[in-house]
């Protein structure tokens, strides 16, 4: 296919807003060893995209400019390079993409075969684009650091999930429901009838003065803290954790990381941990079954036209999104 040319989304410099983003015509990408192309039905966006296009994560990401933004994609194969084992053309697939290139904002993408796993006819390409991202990050927050068991197995464990109904935050919430655990959520006041309908146990309004101070209205103390919301100083979680509670940050700021060093130098007991994401296929993989079984969904927030993007752009800079937004070509 080479010499063929795609659509895509593309900015060209970093800082800028939705009217950057610009719909244009790029060669269309070749597969090399271990990679497949896919034809996109769906992507979705993330914060982190439009963290990088502000140039928050300089000089980590973007890696090269023009870029084109997005991780998340799912779609249908149509040729795989060589060493291709797992997954081959005309199969239906979800699959993340690196942060560092992106590619997931245009019609093809090339992606590394050991991120790309199949997609069974009962999940659509809106629900499997959802997943990577977020799920992934929600589910290794919960297994991989906070050690909860998936099967309801484990201990119990009083758990609070800030930021309840955004990305990783409405995932973290199903997900969690399926381990032995009580959840208590926080989100806007006017999410908490959708966070309740998740699974959380108990909904704050992190606007209350209760939620301000994270407290859980039936007194509990929490074990676990998988915080998805904005930066919340220690002072604030500390009254309301258990002698050996964990905060798992998975939006860390220097703050975030500085406060972990301190807490693990002075052999506190209560730690802040931020997570960083590791995308591993066989957890994609299972967050797709979940989803297949109807254990796990993903809520769309809204879905818009990859030919008009600044739309979906502006939606995911408001930091007001419930579960996920999707983009179609």
């Amino acid at each position: 296919m080479a010499g063929k040319l795609m659509h895509a989304v593309h900015y060209s410099s970093c800082g800028g807003g939705p009217s950057d983003l610009k719909y244009v015509e790029v060669p269309l990408p070749t597969p090399k060893k271990d990679e497949v192309l896919i034809k996109v039905e769906a992507a979705s966006l993330s914060p982190i995209d439009w963290k990088i296009q502000q140039g928050v994560l300089k000089p980590m990401f973007p890696r090269e400019l023009p870029q084109i933004p997005g991780t998340d994609v799912a779609g249908e194969v149509v040729q795989v390079g060589s060493g291709v084992k797992n997954v081959k053309a005309g199969d239906k697939v979800v699959a993340m993409l690196s942060f560092a290139n992106g590619g997931g904002l245009a019609e093809f993408v090339v992606a590394k075969a050991n991120l790309t796993v199949p997609r069974p006819p009962e999940v659509s390409a809106a629900e499997g684009a959802g997943l990577p991202a977020a799920g992934l990050m929600a589910h290794q927050a919960l297994t991989d650091s906070a050690g909860i068991k998936l099967d309801g197995s484990g201990k119990p464990t009083n758990i609070l999930i800030t930021g309840a109904s955004d990305g990783v935050g409405h995932y973290a919430v199903q997900l969690a429901k399926l381990g032995n655990t009580h959840i208590t959520a926080t989100c806007a006041p006017e999410h908490i009838d959708f966070v309740k309908t998740l699974g959380a146990d108990e909904v704050v309004d992190e606007t209350s003065p209760d939620g301000q101070a994270l407290k859980c209205p039936s007194g509990k103390k929490y074990d676990i803290v998988i915080h998805c919301a904005a930066p919340t100083s220690w002072s604030t979680f500390e009254p309301n954790l258990a002698s050996n509670a964990k905060i798992f940050d998975v939006n860390p700021t220097p703050s975030a990381i500085k406060t972990y060093a301190l807490k693990k130098l002075t052999f506190n007991k209560k730690q802040l941990i931020p997570v960083l994401l590791s995308g591993k296929a066989e957890n994609l993989d299972f967050l797709v079954k979940l989803v297949k079984e109807g254990k796990l969904k993903t809520v769309i927030d809204s879905t818009y036209s990859m030919s008009k993007p600044e739309d979906a752009w502006a939606k995911n800079a408001d930091n007001k999104v419930i579960g996920k937004i999707i983009v179609e070509p």
